[in-house]
């Protein structure tokens, strides 16, 4: 193409050259709007945060801000079982798959922005049949090298990209979301199971000493001392009791079935086998709630969409200017192979064509206004979603502060209960009270235990709670980032980086 184009006469060499410098030039403009992060609703201090100091003590840092949250839980096991997750979770890895995809399709619209060039080879062998039987068959063969390029004039190829860059880091937030979730579903259905283990163990405690006061009672009334309602009223107990623990197993091996499927096998080829369970509960580092806005991934997959809206606007309004197309192509034909690429048999070509709307009715006026509405209602469904994370943070502190004093409470009246019990089955052996009483003792104190197991439970899920709504420590390197003031599509903005 090289010598072609040297063998163009002076004038159409000067037009050619002045239309791509021309094309160049032009290339500059650029028709979107700045893009500028929409004001959301933002406090210097949490409202709940006073209330929270008494159980959220200060607490090392490190394990969440590489994102591996659960291990301020310090369970080996739970540890373990995350590892699984973010291999084998099915949920992550379509979601790993999406943002493979949306890095490709910033690929594809980047391609845009360059050249295309295309060969195209042909071979023709041809005769003639019957009359001119002297004729002989011959030989047609033709290569052409062509390319084409349309200048991102007006910068509607470049919006695109943007649009397309921002969905990709919406992706990534979407993954980072879908990994906090798997995992923090995980941990909860963990310590829900660890907390079905530790009731087990109580209400195997529990039904030892209810079978040593039936067998008293038993005694008693084959003595003549005890009615038989005392007997009938200590097996009630007991039998109720087992069945309390048959409902514990099936509440198990339902949560069992629930890690099963986070961790990506069958349940039938999954078990978990009963394991001291330690109810840590650990402080979480809340900052200030200007920190939010960049570590919980909703915030910045909502914030990312408003961005790939504001370049839609430009997409829309580049259809009100002309698209210029140039063209190149050089080629020969020839009825031997060797001789394609002889000088005399070599064309070329060079084209400029111009292609603007006349009339449309209104068509791009309506687009435009289209893609503007769908920025304010991105823009809308990001400041709801900060207010929704403000929200959620707010609530876990909430009831984090309340269940730590509550637990203070539960131990008390577990103390309590469990002193009653054992006075009072002093003293029906004594014969001062009336079996009924014993019944009523016990069942205040299993009850009493159970709701101490309960509530450390309900702590952990509230310090997962947390640090889910506080995004789990995730920060992508492109959130934070200061975006320049100028066009988003004329600048190396934060908007048009691709993660």
């Amino acid at each position: 193409m090289n010598a072609s184009f040297s063998s163009i006469g002076p004038s159409r060499r000067f037009f050619a050259l002045s239309t791509l410098a021309l094309a160049a030039v032009l290339a500059g403009c650029a028709v979107g709007p700045a893009y500028k992060v929409p004001e959301s609703a933002a406090s210097a201090g949490w409202k709940e945060q006073p209330a929270a100091d008494g159980w959220l003590p200060a607490a090392p840092a490190d394990a969440l801000d590489r994102g591996e949250w659960w291990k301020l839980f310090g369970d080996a096991t739970l540890d373990e079982l995350a590892a699984r997750v973010q291999v084998s979770n099915q949920n992550i890895a379509a979601a790993v798959a999406s943002y493979t995809q949306a890095q490709a399709l910033v690929r594809e619209q980047r391609a845009g922005l360059f050249p295309s060039v295309s060969f195209d080879g042909s071979g023709k062998r041809s005769g003639t049949v019957g009359g001119n039987a002297s004729a002989s068959p011959s030989n047609t063969f033709g290569a052409t090298l062509g390319a084409s390029w349309t200048p991102d004039v007006w910068g509607r190829l470049r919006e695109a990209v943007n649009s397309a860059q921002a969905n990709a880091q919406a992706s990534e937030a979407d993954l980072a979301s879908a990994r906090l979730s798997a995992v923090g579903d995980l941990a909860t259905n963990y310590f829900s199971l660890r907390e079905a283990d530790a009731e087990i163990v109580l209400l195997d405690e529990t039904i030892l000493g209810y079978q040593r006061a039936f067998e008293i009672t038993s005694n008693r009334y084959a003595a003549g001392i005890a009615a038989q309602t005392d007997v009938l009223q200590a097996q009630t107990q007991l039998v109720n009791a087992k069945a309390d623990r048959v409902g514990l197993q099936r509440t198990r091996a339902t949560l069992e079935h629930a890690i099963a499927m986070l961790v990506g096998v069958a349940p039938a080829d999954f078990s978990l086998p009963p394991a001291r369970w330690t109810p840590t509960v650990p402080g979480v580092p809340t900052g200030v709630p200007s920190t939010l806005l960049q570590r919980r991934p909703d915030i910045a997959a909502a914030e990312r969409a408003v961005a790939a809206a504001n370049a839609q606007i430009g997409v829309a309004r580049s259809a009100y200017y002309p698209n210029i197309s140039l063209t190149a192509s050089v080629g020969s034909n020839a009825s031997r192979v060797r001789d394609l690429f002889g000088a005399a048999n070599t064309l070329w070509g060079l084209g400029l064509s111009v292609a603007q709307v006349v009339f449309d009715a209104g068509a791009i006026s309506a687009s435009v206004d289209a893609a503007k509405a769908g920025h304010e209602a991105s823009v809308a469904r990001y400041r709801q979603t900060v207010l929704a994370a403000f929200q959620a943070v707010e609530d876990q502190l909430t009831t984090g502060a309340t269940l730590a004093q509550q637990e203070g409470l539960r131990r008390e009246a577990t103390a309590a209960a469990d002193k009653t019990e054992q006075q009072l089955l002093n003293r029906y052996r004594a014969g001062q009270v009336s079996y009924t009483d014993v019944v009523q003792a016990q069942a205040a104190a299993l009850s009493a235990r159970r709701a101490l197991v309960q509530l450390q439970v309900n702590r952990q899920a509230a310090a997962i709670a947390l640090i889910q709504a506080m995004g789990g420590g995730w920060q992508a390197d492109w959130m934070g980032a200061t975006r320049p003031a100028g066009n988003s599509t004329s600048n190396n903005s934060a908007a048009s980086r691709t993660p």
